[in-house]
């Protein structure tokens, strides 16, 4: 069983209407199972829900109604003497997993709080953020190390997710340096490098964010050909042939994003490329629309059509050259510095 053959789930509309207020509430349940590090205490086999909370240190009583829950989107298995078992969905919340989605999980749910503003944000057209965190989100962040680190790493589970597919098209032959902008930790710049033992490259994001990258970068055995910088994207960017913006344009207004893709025109080199990686919306791609609810509650920015994307890309003096489907939400879109009229 999953969330997507809940048995909530119907054909009949007034039964389907209830159950997309029962995956709420199942998204929380997943919060919490991933909070509690579940999966990591039944890694080794089979445990009781007094034995986790024995592990964790939660409440015995609460501890079996939540894996009860657990049970019933999919999470867990249980017998009849009333242990429970993992499942492969439970699996993606291992800690110990490259491919993780325990942070990307805890980081989405605990940004909750403009989501109270929702509707007030719909009806007068400003993202309640701000408001939320009490500055940006990156301000948060930056004064949240904890938060920093996990959001870091979230983005690092979702590129192991996606990163593969979206590497696998983004050609870096002839590339002499890839500048991973607003990288994280570099993941995608790493797995390009992996493909192209040649390829030497910049992670460049935030000095918060820098620090972690640093050690990833140095963990994963590429530091050798991988520096580590920190910075403003809206005040300048190291130099590269291929600069990578993954998951930033749609983070950002239209003018933020112009100020963001003129530094990056000013750092290419000549003859280089950009490659952004962000959803697109449009009737082939569904989930954008609910990637732009998301973003509309988190930050300044938006999802964009790929109309949307080359009013961008012209007013900062770019052009497209493609547009490259990964197989995921994500695709691939290639600029280079447009030619003179």
């Amino acid at each position: 069983m999953s969330l997507n053959t809940a048995p909530w789930q119907s054909d009949d509309a007034y039964e389907q209407m209830v159950g997309t207020l029962f995956n709420y509430w199942a998204c929380w349940t997943v919060y919490a199972v991933a909070h509690l590090s579940i999966a990591d205490h039944l890694a080794s086999g089979n445990l009781t829900a007094a034995e986790v909370a024995r592990r964790e240190g939660s409440a015995p009583h609460t501890t079996l109604r939540l894996m009860r829950a657990g049970a019933a989107v999919g999470l867990l298995t249980e017998d009849a003497n009333e242990r429970f078992g993992s499942t492969p969905l439970l699996e993606t919340l291992r800690s110990d997993d490259p491919r993780s989605l325990r942070p990307f999980v805890l980081s989405q749910m605990a940004s909750w709080l403009p989501w109270d503003r929702f509707v007030a944000s719909i009806r007068d057209g400003v993202t309640r953020s701000t408001e939320a965190f009490g500055g940006s989100p990156f301000d948060f962040l930056a004064a949240h190390p904890e938060e920093a680190e996990r959001f870091s790493a979230a983005m690092a589970g979702v590129t192991a997710l996606w990163g593969p597919a979206i590497a696998k098209v983004i050609d870096t032959r002839g590339v002499r340096c890839a500048v991973d902008v607003g990288g994280a930790n570099g993941a995608l710049l790493m797995l390009l490098q992996r493909d192209n033992l040649d390829l030497r490259g910049i992670v460049f994001d935030r000095p918060n964010i820098a620090e972690y990258a640093h050690l990833e970068v140095t963990r994963s055995g590429f530091a050798e050909r991988t520096s580590v910088v920190g910075g403003d994207f809206f005040e300048s960017i190291p130099q590269g042939d291929l600069l990578l913006l993954k998951f930033i344009l749609h983070d950002w207004s239209d003018d933020e994003c112009i100020i963001i893709l003129k530094r990056c025109r000013q750092a290419l080199a000549p003859a280089g490329r950009i490659a952004v990686i962000d959803s697109i919306v449009g009737p082939n791609n569904p989930r954008a629309a609910l990637f732009d609810m998301n973003m509309l509650m988190g930050c300044t920015g938006r999802e964009r059509t790929i109309d949307e994307f080359d009013e961008l890309f012209g007013v900062a003096g770019l052009q497209r050259i493609t547009v490259r489907d990964t197989g995921t939400p994500q695709s691939v879109i290639e600029l280079t510095v447009a030619e003179a009229e």
